[in-house]
């Protein structure tokens, strides 16, 4: 519909509420000839007009030329124009009242800044600082609107008066954007928004209530192109503008989240404010990213996984868009070509956009239904990632793995029912506990070629000779076992820096592929099946699994001495060539500790380093290390993990420093919130004395050896994501006074304890029970 379609519907309404069909009998509710009807005024009627219009509501049969005479001073063309007449005498004499004093200071400062060349001020403005590169230009005067802005927020009166407009404003906006493409004929519609966000004072009570929820349902209806170039445009601002709109978003939402409930009918969802907010928040997250120092190159080659033209059991039984691959583009991201993992440092912090109070109240088991099933329905706050903490968007995750879990069993079952076999609905392993690596890695090879899906079931280990029903405790000694085997420096597969305390991929190694993807399969499992597990990684290899590749900035924490050297090359002042006589042949030593000779260019013996070549000397480096020279082993890891995460929504969620969250948990341990949330059993309490003895007692103890409780309580030594709160931790009663040691359930993350007599006698048990204990012996 174009714009005079449009208006003239409007005046059809109108007229039908001002002046009727003419037909006496007539039963519209909304005609002025109907008995029913309660007569409006002009302004009324030109509002309930708007509504009608958006509503589609009935029109009654226009009335013939001769029924209305349109000379009439009654007729409905003459009150139209009365009311234009009307309005724009009160809209007039208001502003001449109002703003007089800016008027006049307006004058002066234009009458001062003329021999400054202040006529080309706003052209200036809107070609230079304001381009937004490749999109259309945006012809606001920023400056100016501020410097006015400023001079309006200085009246009293004139507060109450911009939340009115707006509100007023707002209801046309969104028509125009619904029903007349008004962006597409007109991008400089586009500088309603950047003006009105230039109000410093959006985040106010006034504006919380009415205004800015209009306003945001406004903007979330613009195209994506406009969208981008709001983006661009706000990229290019400070950051301390940035962090104001970033606020006044984060406060409405928080603003109405607070003052609402939702449970699991009411869902937060369906508030058509905090979901606009949200994806208003979006164009500033992006603009921050832009804003700041961004790579967008150096990206990994995405691993061939290419679909089969067959059709899947999954989409013979219409699951499909459960089960669909490929990771998920934003259109903004799209329309902006930068994602999150290209940033390296944003203008705003990524976790200021973390909502927690949205966070809160998130239903999560809903969200990720219409995350992965009515996303073109209904709105999912896992589109908008990054107001998401990592605990919700693990639980994001937890109900997509769990989710293929239960897939994977029900596929076994029909299989299994159509091929006369015993279903094996688990990823089964049978391993020999001192010839570990080789069992996992021969039974996960096979499964691998045979049936990858398989990675996909929920894992359940078994060691040979050994007794134990596997409710998760068993698989976290496996894991523990095989990470204590792959590291170990002996094998090679790994160099270990003892100040760093991390390891890195051995570019000498001897050991094949087979073992690289095993490592990467445990990775990812440990991800799948909810485990923790003991890596010590730089987060460039994070970064690497996400999409990117290493350069000389993510030296810094993965060879820092290294870092150190080449910082320093690129800040020397003196003559590099004279002074540095390096070439561009480099060279590192071997497994057997033989030095090794490798040309970063063509002939690189033969070419000096010089102040003019030393930025390329040092991204060269920086490629070999971390890309070239571990490229057949990093490939091999990244194969094993994205056997089991490939179809994950893992790489759209979570950025590189969650991911190792996801893997590693957390060193930070809080045993205070670990005493709260800890629960009692077989006869104890939080008020039993042995319990106030055992927590005294914990708390005692030094950082070493709290992180061996961990351990023996619970399998690992690091906290979940979440922290310890999130663990609960079971202490149970094992009898009374005993000389024998605490035990655990790994299992549960239970712990047995005798009641023993004495506060030292528990904690000298307990030390030697966390000290010696080792293997599933533990029970």
């Amino acid at each position: 519909m174009n714009r005079a379609t449009a208006k003239h519907l409007i005046e059809r309404y109108f007229q039908q509420l001002t002046e009727g069909c003419g037909n006496g009998n007539c039963t519209n509710e909304f005609c002025a000839s109907s008995c029913d009807f309660r007569p409006l005024d002009n302004n009324a009627a030109a509002a309930k007009a708007l509504e009608l219009f958006k509503i589609n509501a009935k029109l009654c049969p226009q009335p013939s030329k001769k029924e209305v005479d349109t000379s009439h001073p009654g007729s409905s063309a003459d009150k139209s124009t009365q009311l234009d007449l009307k309005m724009s005498d009160m809209d007039l004499n208001s502003t001449k009242e109002d703003f007089s004093d800016v008027k006049k200071h307006e004058k002066k400062r234009e009458q001062s800044m003329e021999n400054m060349g202040a006529s080309s001020a706003a052209t200036a403005a809107a070609e230079s600082p304001h381009d937004t590169g490749d999109l259309c230009p945006v012809t606001v005067d920023i400056d100016a609107v501020r410097r006015v802005y400023d001079k309006l927020l200085s009246i009293n009166q004139v507060e109450a008066a911009l939340v009115n407009a707006l509100i007023y404003l707002t209801p046309n906006i969104e028509l125009d954007l619904d029903y007349l493409d008004v962006y597409e004929t007109n991008p400089d519609y586009l500088n309603i928004f950047i003006i009105v966000m230039e109000n410093h004072n959006l985040h106010s009570p006034e504006y919380l209530e009415v205004a800015m929820p209009q306003f945001c349902k406004a903007m979330s209806k613009l195209p994506v192109t406009a969208l981008a170039r709001l983006s661009k445009l706000w990229s290019s601002y400070d950051r301390h503008h940035i962090r104001r709109m970033m606020e006044t978003f984060q406060q409405l939402i928080t603003f109405t989240v607070v003052s609402n409930e939702y449970d699991a009918e009411n869902l937060v969802n369906d508030d058509e404010t905090v979901v606009a907010a949200t994806q208003c928040l979006k164009v500033v997250f992006y603009a921050s990213i832009l804003g700041g120092d961004m790579d967008v190159e150096h990206n990994e080659e995405d691993e061939d996984d290419s679909e089969s033209d067959e059709l899947t059991l999954h989409e013979l039984l219409g699951e499909e868009r459960l089960y669909k691959k490929g990771p998920r583009i934003d259109p903004l991201e799209k329309e902006l070509g930068v994602r999150p993992i290209d940033s390296i440092k944003p203008v705003i912090p990524f976790e200021d956009f973390v909502n927690e109070s949205l966070n809160d109240v998130v239903e999560m088991d809903k969200d990720f239904t219409f995350f992965k099933v009515n996303a073109e329905t209904k709105f999912s706050f896992q589109s908008c990632p990054f107001i998401l903490n990592v605990i919700t968007k693990n639980q994001g995750l937890y109900y997509d793995n769990r989710i293929r879990m239960y897939s994977e069993r029900r596929l076994t079952a029909l299989y299994s029912m159509v091929q006369g076999q015993q279903p094996n609905p688990y990823l089964k392993l049978k391993v020999r506990r001192d010839h570990i690596i080789d069992d996992a890695l021969v039974r996960l090879e096979m499964i691998s070629m045979e049936n990858p899906s398989d990675l996909k079931k929920q894992l359940f280990v078994e060691f040979e000779g050994e007794q134990g029903v596997d409710e998760g405790g068993v698989s976290k000694e496996f894991f523990q076992l095989v990470l204590e085997e792959i590291f170990n420096l002996d094998i090679g597969m790994f160099t270990y820096d003892n100040d760093t305390k991390l390891f890195w991929f051995n570019s000498s190694s001897l050991e094949t592929e087979a073992q690289y993807t095993l490592i990467g399969i445990v990775l990812g499992l440990a991800i799948y099946n909810n485990c923790i597990l003991d890596v010590h990684f730089p987060m460039v290899v994070y970064r690497k699994l996400m999409g990117k590749k290493g350069t000389f900035l993510d030296l810094s924490d993965s060879h820092p001495a290294l870092y150190q050297s080449l910082k320093r090359l690129l800040e020397y002042t003196g003559n590099v060539e004279e002074d540095m006589t390096l070439t561009f042949q480099i060279s590192h030593t071997d497994l057997f500790g033989n030095p090794i000779l490798y040309d970063l260019k063509e002939q690189g013996d033969q070419i000096p380093v010089t102040k003019e070549n030393r930025q390329e000397f040092v991204d060269l480096y920086a490629e070999y290390i971390l890309n070239n020279s571990v490229e057949r082993q990093f490939r091999a890891f990244k194969k094993g993990f994205l056997m089991v995460t490939n179809e994950s929504p893992l790489k759209y969620l979570f950025r590189p420093e969650e991911v190792e969250l996801l893997i590693c948990g957390s060193r930070k341990l809080d045993f205070e919130a670990l005493e709260k949330t800890t629960e009692y059993d077989g006869g104890y309490s939080k008020d039993s004395q042995i319990i106030k003895d055992f927590w005294e007692t914990i708390h005692s103890f030094g950082e070493e050896q709290k992180r061996l409780f961990l351990q023996f309580t619970t399998g690992t030594d690091r906290a979940p994501v979440g922290g310890l709160g999130k663990l609960k931790m079971i202490i149970a009663k094992n009898g009374s006074d005993t000389d024998r040691l605490p035990t655990s359930h790994t299992c549960f993350n239970a712990l047995l304890l005798p009641e023993y007599s004495s506060k030292e006698k528990l904690k000298e048990r307990l030390l030697k029970a966390i000290t010696y204990a080792k293997g599933f012996g533990m029970l």
